[in-house]
């Protein structure tokens, strides 16, 4: 499998008053045209993982790496105008509220076109002309309607179908989502989930799925990194995530209701600091 990317020994950390809050911690991976997802509590450094490779991490937070490695290329040593090309171009980042994402001010298709236009040589009406073929590719009924909306005027599932549109019209390589789903329910969920693994599926991109939902990443992912207090403490291949070893990661699954084996009550996740300075296991790939 040929690697995107390569992120090793990364570090995200805070000023605050009562000293340096470290919110990850030495974390390393390597990313193929693959699914990889990232699960974990809320605070575990998920999201954060996914801001510092694109490097929008802003002061007082500080961002550390021996390397961030894209095609050759360590994302650190850019200048931030050379990270702009990389910034949507190369790597897309899809943010959790869609409603928090998109400018209320513009039309939906607009803000599109303004994707593509920043990173394409193109006309203004071949922008368009793009922005349609994306709102169908995403599965939007009468593209020509919905891109004169307000973001406002579109359902929380359309919203987040644009935000994929928006970020993968200019054909990046690589793809990080973040909570992409959370805030849809289960059947808008699984529609979205399906057009992306199709987009990602067909230009033989990179994703990154960021997640809370463990059963979601084992059904939807190809490997799994599971993250504690900012380090990575396991990786296992998807499909066997249920077989894990960690006694985090166990914790995790044990604290999940299962329709197949109901119980009177479900397990109280239990923590062990030692975990944040332990090194990661790694399962069966």
């Amino acid at each position: 499998m040929s690697r995107l990317l390569d992120v090793e020994d990364l570090w995200v950390r805070f000023p605050t008053r009562s000293g340096m809050f470290e919110a990850v911690r030495g974390v390393s991976f390597s990313l193929g045209r693959e699914r990889l997802g990232i699960v974990g509590e809320s605070g575990s450094g998920k999201s954060l993982t996914g801001r510092a490779i694109l490097r929008l991490i802003r002061p007082p937070g500080q961002v550390q790496a021996r390397r961030i490695d894209l095609d050759g290329h360590d994302l650190l040593s850019l200048t931030e105008r050379q990270m702009r090309t990389v910034r949507g171009q190369r790597i897309s980042m899809i943010m959790q509220d869609p409603k928090f994402s998109l400018n209320p001010v513009m039309r939906v298709g607009e803000q599109i076109a303004e994707a593509y236009l920043l990173h394409a040589n193109t006309s203004r009406r071949q922008a368009r002309q793009k922005t349609l073929e994306m709102l169908e590719a995403v599965r939007i009924r009468d593209p020509e309607r919905v891109a004169r909306l307000y973001p406002h005027e579109v359902s929380g599932g359309m919203g987040q179908r644009i935000m994929i549109a928006m970020m993968m019209i200019p054909d990046p390589e690589i793809l990080i989502a973040d909570e992409p789903t959370s805030a849809l329910d289960v059947s808008v969920q699984m529609q979205v989930l399906d057009i992306m693994d199709k987009l990602v599926r067909e230009r033989g991109m990179g994703l990154i799925f960021i997640s809370h939902d463990l059963n979601l990443v084992s059904a939807f992912c190809d490997r799994v990194l599971i993250m504690y207090g900012g380090r990575i403490v396991e990786t296992c291949a998807a499909d066997r995530l249920h077989e894990a070893r960690h006694p985090y990661t166990r914790g995790l699954l044990n604290a999940l209701p299962r329709l197949d084996a109901p119980r009177p009550r479900l397990e109280v996740l239990k923590r062990d600091p030692a975990w944040r300075d332990e090194p990661g296991v790694s399962g069966r790939q």
